[in-house]
């Protein structure tokens, strides 16, 4: 088993789905997960359940609040070990309806909210020289998506943020490395028709909808030191539906 004894790991987005499934793996490893969600309530329950974790709120979309929960953080458990970021959030339409706020809406929380997250520990992990960031983007990140083009830019954007930093890091011993999720059995796809699902089942290679512990598991991995010659890619945990 990965073992991630004595880690200090913050995943957003971790009330529901893909984040509080994270949250859970990492947590049976060992790691204490701070459960962060934009509010508290959301994810004491999560945190209440698991062997070692806290609660925290925070918006990721605002510099200031994240760099000052990172800062909690490191000055109560004196470390920063891992970060996830997988908190997002959809606005869909076609882009000639599309509103400015919810283009905005979508990257500052998508993607300028992993620039305010990376950000924020890079100076704790270079000091440490070692640290794990991970990074949920989205196959539609890879392929594009009628009726997402905010969704896919932020996801898209994603990639080369991880690659970037991922260059930038790598020589202090940090690795930063994207998740790709393809369609994911969540709030978001529960709300899919029957035959919508039936019609997306037809389109995966390996016949099912994935399940939030598929993503779970490859965090894992990737938080662990088994991982620690990998940085910069993007792994796509999709069924085979996307190939290249």
């Amino acid at each position: 088993m990965l073992n991630l004894k004595s880690k200090v790991a913050l995943v957003t987005g971790a009330s529901r789905g893909i984040g509080k499934s994270i949250a859970t793996v990492l947590a049976n490893a060992g790691a204490h997960v701070v459960c962060v969600s934009r509010n508290e309530s959301d994810v004491q329950a999560v945190a209440d359940s698991l062997p070692s974790a806290s609660a925290a709120a925070c918006d990721v979309s605002s510099s200031e609040e994240f760099t000052d929960l990172i800062n909690l953080v490191v000055k109560e458990y004196g470390q920063m070990d891992i970060l996830v970021n997988n908190a997002g959030i959809t606005r869909d339409g076609l882009i000639m309806r599309m509103k400015d706020d919810d283009w905005n809406m979508v990257l500052d929380t998508n993607l300028k909210g992993a620039f305010n997250g990376i950000k924020a520990v890079t100076r704790t992990m270079m000091k440490q020289k070692s640290g794990r960031i991970i990074n949920i983007s989205s196959v539609v990140g890879l392929t594009g998506n009628a009726g997402q083009a905010n969704y896919a830019a932020s996801k898209a954007g994603l990639i080369g943020l991880t690659k970037s930093t991922a260059k930038e890091l790598s020589s202090r011993g940090i690795t930063v490395n994207c998740i790709a999720p393809g369609y994911i059995s969540t709030d978001m796809t529960a709300e899919l028709s029957d035959a919508v699902k039936e019609d997306l089942k037809n389109q995966i290679p390996l016949g099912r909808i994935g399940n939030p512990e598929d993503i779970a598991h490859m965090a894992l991995f990737l938080a662990s030191d088994k991982s620690g010659y990998i940085t910069g890619q993007t792994i796509a945990v999709d069924g085979g539906i996307v190939m290249t």
